[in-house]
This record gives C-alpha cells, structure tokens and sequence, in this order.
C-alpha cells in the first residue's frame, strides 16, 4: 500500500493540517509505519488542541510535522466539511488504536506496544484487558506519574522492550511534546499520543454511553460528570467562532 499523503487528502482548520483518511486507512499506515525502520508521529486532534495550536506557534509546527493528524472531534469534522474538504469519519484514538491492534492480531503481524500514562492501578487494568483480546501482541507500559528525573529511565526502559508502538497518555499537549522530544532517543517506532485511553480501555473510567456517541456529544457527557472541565470546554465556543470568522481557503 502506499503511505504517501498527498496535499488533496488534507485539509486546514485554523492553521492545523488534518488528514482525509478513513479507519482503515489509518491503521494500514501506522502499521506500515511500525515496521518500517524509522520513527513516526501520530496525532489525534480535537477542537482543543487546534485552539492550543493557535495559540503556540511551537505547538502548531509540531502539529503540521507529524505524519498523521486525525479528526478527534465532531467539531473537526464539522469545520473541515464547512471549508469544502470533509473527512471521511471522526477518528479518535480510544477507537483507532484498537482496531491497530485486532488487525495485527488477524494478520498475525508481530507488535510490540509500550503504554505510557494513567495511574498504576489503570494501567494494570489496562494492560490485563489488552493481553486477554490481543493474545498475540506483547503490551508492557509504566504510569504516567513520572518527572522530569525519571526520563531517562523510562527512555531506558523503552528501549530495552523495543515498541513498535508507543502510546502516550498523559493529556494534550504535554504528551505531544514528550514523544517531539524522546523520538529521536529510542528505537524507531510509531508514537502516538493517547489521551485518557487507558483509563477508558480499562474501564476505570466508562465511556459515555453510546447515545451520546451517536450523537457526537461525548463531550457533553463529559461535562455533565466531570463539571470541573467547564473551563476546557470553553475552547469549543472559541473554535467554532474562529471557524465562521475564518476567511482563509484550501488550495
């Protein structure tokens, strides 16, 4: 298969380049990419992180440097549809990591995956769960309560285990910046940054129920049990106007 993207399967929200790709797609490159001998970034971006990107012109270079951003957010979706270049589908990273690891599984294709994020007690769980559907993938991983003077260890540890993923979940951007800065000091491989995926693949933390996901309004379901995340949520209204507002144009 080819891993080339050309410049018709991207489209540009607010200075962020996202990429056109279905799920399918997207799980034949990162796992391409995992056995490829080089080192690949994958980012999965919602409104939130775009407004972060507006904000940190750093942020938004590492952003339009990785080889794959995907469509996490119906207000992605939404945007790249009003400027005339839709996405096939929202993709985000609690759905699209596992349907990585089901394909490998189906083919057979070896795949190491090194977890980095959530509490011990999560991260446990998690790695329990992936072991029991993915018998023939190996997972290890290490909390994400970890600092600076820890680094170097966990960067031992990593290339000691020789990932060909490694999932980071330690919350936009920091987890982005983390794999931007370790890359290029452990093996090659695929990283990809998480989010709250652990937590949600080990059950400490359920999903919103599915009439919510239906509805893309898993973020409002978020908001109702989690009321402390009003002041993030306040980067959807800011998007959506810096959306309508935006006068630039894909060409």
């Amino acid at each position: 298969m080819s891993t080339q993207i050309l410049a018709e399967d991207i489209v540009d929200v607010l200075g962020v380049r996202f990429h056109r790709v279905t799920t399918a797609e997207a799980v034949e490159k990162i796992l391409y990419w995992s056995q490829d001998a080089s080192h690949h970034m994958v980012i999965t971006a919602g409104p939130e992180f775009v407004m972060q990107c507006v904000a940190n012109e750093s942020l938004l270079r590492l952003a339009n440097s990785a080889d794959l951003v995907t469509a996490d957010g119906i207000g992605i979706v939404w945007a790249a549809a009003r400027r005339g270049r839709p996405v096939p589908e929202r993709l985000t990273g609690v759905e699209l990591l596992p349907a990585v690891f089901a394909t490998a599984e189906e083919r057979r294709q070896p795949l190491r995956v090194y977890l980095l994020g959530a509490s011990q007690l999560s991260l446990d769980k998690c790695l329990l769960e992936l072991r029991g559907r993915f018998p023939s993938l190996t997972f290890t991983g290490r909390n994400g309560y970890f600092s600076e003077a820890d680094v170097d260890d966990i960067l031992a540890d990593i290339r000691a285990f020789e990932p060909h993923l490694l999932l980071v979940g330690i919350g936009q951007p920091r987890q982005e910046m983390f794999l931007r800065d370790v890359l290029g000091r452990i093996n090659p491989c695929v990283g990809i940054g998480i989010g709250g995926s652990i937590d949600a693949w080990s059950g400490t933390v359920p999903r919103a129920p599915k009439l919510f996901q239906k509805l893309n309004a898993e973020w409002l379901y978020r908001l109702i049990s989690q009321p402390k995340r009003w002041r993030r949520q306040m980067a959807l209204p800011k998007f959506a106007i810096r959306v309508v507002m935006d006068k630039s144009s894909d060409h």
